[in-house]
């Protein structure tokens, strides 16, 4: 059977059943559980420093009321990460390539933002739309070009992780098809393509905790507009 490269980004089923539902869950599995003990392993202790310097860059430029979040864009950023991470593993699926997923993540926190803002302060909300200072014949049109750029922000966000994460995941197959084809031709370039490999991994391991932070930044910067 000859398979594309995009076969890679498929959801993997089992008995006509999906499992991204499974692929998206098992991340959570690798945290241990909190305890109550005063002595805990390397593990516990790089996970709370890790969710500690998280919370507080995410919390530092909200007030009060964006604190509610924490427990929310905590998570969400945890989840991301790990699941980035576990997608540079052979032979894994990563969820986060799926353009739908990354929508049904990004619209009800962006949603809920924007209703947040709405409820609590609708005309600083309104007064986004409209600049300080507005020449009243482009008042229609600014209007028009806020309010559009005001409703491509999820799709944005959606857009802006699928793209980076599949365009890496991409590269690597095609580096790695190459490495394999030359191999038994050209066995200098195919260990000097290889080095290549090496460092576009490096390379993809940032970009897929950059691209987590980038998600959850961006939500948090809405809400810090809204509140």
């Amino acid at each position: 059977m000859n398979l594309s490269f995009f076969d890679q980004f498929a959801s993997p089923c089992f008995l006509g059943i999906p499992l991204i539902l499974l692929s998206m869950l098992f991340p959570a599995l690798l945290f241990p559980a909190p305890n109550s003990r005063w002595i805990t392993n390397r593990l516990s202790t790089l996970q709370l420093w890790s969710l500690h310097s998280i919370t507080k860059h995410l919390m530092t430029p909200l007030n009060k009321k964006g604190h509610k979040w924490a427990l929310i864009l905590t998570s969400l950023m945890m989840l991301l990460l790990t699941t980035n991470l576990l997608g540079l593993l052979p032979y894994t699926f990563t969820p986060t390539t799926q353009l739908s997923m990354n929508m049904a993540l990004a619209f009800p926190l962006w949603l809920a933002t924007l209703l947040t803002g709405l409820r609590n302060q609708p005309s600083i909300s309104l007064g986004h739309l409209l600049p300080e200072g507005t020449p009243t014949p482009l008042i229609p049109a600014l209007i028009m070009i806020e309010t559009t750029s005001l409703l491509i922000r999820p799709l944005a966000l959606g857009v802006r992780l699928t793209a980076n994460l599949t365009a890496g995941h991409l590269l690597i197959q095609l580096i790695s098809t190459a490495i394999t084809t030359l191999l038994p031709i050209m066995p200098t370039v195919s260990i000097l393509t290889m080095s290549i490999l090496l460092l576009l991994t490096i390379l993809e391991v940032a970009v897929a905790m950059i691209q987590a932070y980038v998600f959850v930044l961006l939500l948090s910067l809405y809400l810090q507009e809204n509140i």
